[in-house]
């Protein structure tokens, strides 16, 4: 019942904070994060446990995430491939290594201040392609770079999680007991790549038929 009523106030509160946004046009995005702290657990406290409404967040970025999948199109992709591996690589690299210096200044352990780093050098797709897409800027000059730069980030992402195994087994105090081999995570990466590759395009094909 409880759950019941959670859920009751969170869609009441998408539902203010969708029209609020574009009033104020301070972007759904912000509406919606807003709405949340105020109805959440440091808010009015209308929702207490946020347990039980993680799921429902996760669900919605997946959701939105797959609406963007659907409007991106092979030629846009591949028009914007300068950006996409240009701008991209610039970004993640130079913002990656200026915070990587700070966190080592700062007595941190070179394992751990890659991760901080790389971590922080990272934007939300989902947030600014959504706020892009409220303002109608994605056809913009600005919004095409920002898009590169969000897909770069994204593709980066994957073989760094396949690398973070040999990062934490070269941790200082890490207790390398429980740890996965450090082989594990590209071999996980190159398996998928090939059944991606060779594989998934059959089975689609089985689906579709």
């Amino acid at each position: 019942m409880q759950l019941l009523i959670e859920v009751s106030i969170l869609l009441l509160a998408t539902a203010i904070a969708a029209p609020f946004g574009r009033i104020s046009r301070i972007g759904s995005v912000l509406a919606f994060v807003s709405v949340g702290i105020v109805i959440g657990p440091w808010g009015l406290r209308l929702i207490n446990d946020s347990e039980h409404i993680l799921h429902f967040s996760e669900m919605g970025v997946v959701f939105l995430l797959f609406i963007i999948g659907l409007e991106l199109q092979p030629k846009r992709l591949w028009a914007l491939r300068r950006l996409i591996f240009g701008a991209g690589t610039l970004q993640l690299l130079s913002t990656t290594l200026v915070l990587f210096s700070l966190l080592w200044l700062l007595d941190f352990s070179w394992q751990s201040a890659l991760v901080i780093a790389y971590g922080l050098a990272l934007s939300s797709t989902a947030f600014a392609l959504r706020l892009l897409a409220d303002n109608g800027q994605m056809q913009s000059p600005h919004g095409k770079l920002a898009f590169g730069v969000l897909l770069y980030q994204d593709l980066a992402v994957i073989p760094f999680l396949a690398l973070m195994p040999l990062l934490v087994s070269g941790a200082v105090g890490v207790d390398n007991k429980d740890a996965y081999p450090a082989w594990l995570g590209p071999l996980v990466l190159i398996i998928f790549i090939v059944v991606a590759r060779y594989l998934l395009v059959h089975c689609l094909r089985l689906v579709a038929w």
